[in-house]
């Protein structure tokens, strides 16, 4: 099929062609993401998308069902390997997450097309399995209601992607595609991306990165006037004009010395950053642009109100703050459209790990798994397991403090006394 098969020449070195990544500006433009739009070579722009698509890309997947007995850890099937393992013979999971968020966070709104096929999984048949996921290219894909009922009932939602080269059409039901959308969505179907929300805040800040880079090129030297006493005829002074150009750009690029004829004075037109409070305002613009992407200052490389010893406390803020609700989202289309019927009716459901970027030291991190085994809340094979470590025989009991007994029985270790004084 034409959307999966161009989508594998951008990854696969077939002719020449070297393998991309969402660094490349080509791969970038496959995703609807115009590298050399001044919105996306805004840094603090491009630094949110980076944060939080990588984020996305580094939760893990896990599949669990609801027991008589509580969560256990569900036996991997077919969608979970396409989910967790191999989405697609061309991308990692975490590839595909991150591709996901990255089109979410700029489009507004990401698409994946579920592939599915009849297949046999352990010697046993599965009708319509999941077998593979691809990504749709947001610009190139539409959300289509059918209010009249042409394709099928009447309400249902389709989705219809256009190859850009060409041509081909293909129209998928609302069941075959997962389709995340930022939290701002005024209707319920399509999202708003931030970019359209505060586009002049950062088209502002792009300006102001412009500004500097064109300083830069100067040789942080302000623009200058050429002064001169006699009166001069346009000729003459287009002349001066041309040489003194020259003179002042091999200035910069050499950092030489400007010879200056008599009767001529070069005066630099003064304008301070600090007067003109460039500073100040570059950065308001990045915290800003940060916020409305809920992604925190230490995450920009600013520091000034975080330290060492509440970084920790800062990424948990980012987790519930800005994480959870993608996470949810997440989470809730996966289970609706990977999970089959009869899998979701018996308690089948996928969740992903955010516990991965919250990790410690290893100091902090053995004094909460000891707390958890000797207070009963987890058994030491399962904190085992969170330290890659190998089950051991009769570490799947719980085990608690024996001196620990329950509220109502406090002081019944001493004795009840009777009436009279006497214990009994």
């Amino acid at each position: 099929m034409g959307l999966f098969q161009r989508a594998a020449g951008f990854f696969r070195s077939n002719s020449g062609r070297k393998t991309l990544t969402l660094k490349d500006e080509e791969l970038l433009t496959w995703l609807g993401i115009d590298p050399s739009s001044r919105r996306v070579q805004e840094v603090t722009y491009i630094t949110c998308l980076k944060v939080l698509s990588e984020t996305m890309g580094k939760l893990p997947l896990k599949y669990y069902q609801d027991t008589p007995k509580g969560k256990i850890r569900a036996e991997p099937d077919l969608t979970t390997q396409a989910l967790t393992v191999r989405p697609n013979p061309i991308m990692t999971p975490t590839t595909l997450w991150s591709s996901v968020e990255l089109n979410r966070q700029h489009h507004g709104n990401a698409f994946v097309w579920i592939r599915r096929q009849n297949m046999v999984y352990r010697g046993v048949p599965i009708p319509n399995a999941v077998s593979q996921l691809w990504l749709l290219p947001t610009r190139s894909t539409s959300v289509i209601v059918d209010n009249e009922g042409v394709f099928a009932d009447a309400g249902k939602i389709y989705y219809q992607y256009v190859d850009d080269q060409t041509g081909q059409m293909y129209v998928f039901p609302q069941e075959d595609v997962m389709h995340f959308k930022t939290s701002s969505t005024y209707d319920g179907i399509i999202g708003k991306p931030v970019r359209k929300i505060i586009g002049d805040m950062i088209d502002g800040a792009a300006e102001g990165q412009k500004f500097m880079n064109n300083m830069n090129k100067r040789g942080l030297v302000s623009a200058v006037t050429l002064e001169y006493s006699e009166d001069l005829d346009k000729a003459r002074r287009e002349k001066i004009k041309e040489r003194y150009s020259e003179y002042l750009t091999e200035a910069r690029e050499t950092r030489g010395v400007i010879p200056i004829m008599p009767g001529l004075k070069l005066v630099p037109i003064n304008m301070k950053l600090s007067d003109a409070q460039f500073y100040e305002m570059r950065k308001y613009s990045a915290l800003q642009i940060a916020a409305a992407f809920g992604v925190k200052p230490n995450q920009l490389n600013n520091y000034e109100k975080s330290s060492y010893a509440n970084s920790e406390m800062q990424q948990l803020a980012f987790l519930i703050e800005t994480m959870a609700y993608s996470l949810k989202a997440y989470e809730e289309e996966i289970n609706f459209k990977a999970l089959r019927k009869d899998q979701i009716e018996d308690g089948y459901w996928y969740r992903f790990n955010e516990k991965a970027i919250l990790r410690t030291d290893s100091k902090t991190q053995e004094e909460i798994l000891a707390g958890y085994v000797n207070n009963g809340m987890y058994t030491p094979n399962e904190a085992r397991e969170l330290l890659l470590l190998p089950a051991q025989e009769g570490g799947d009991q719980l085990i608690v403090n024996g001196n620990y007994i329950p509220l109502t029985m406090v002081g019944q270790q001493y004795g009840a006394k009777k009436e009279g004084g006497e214990e009994e």
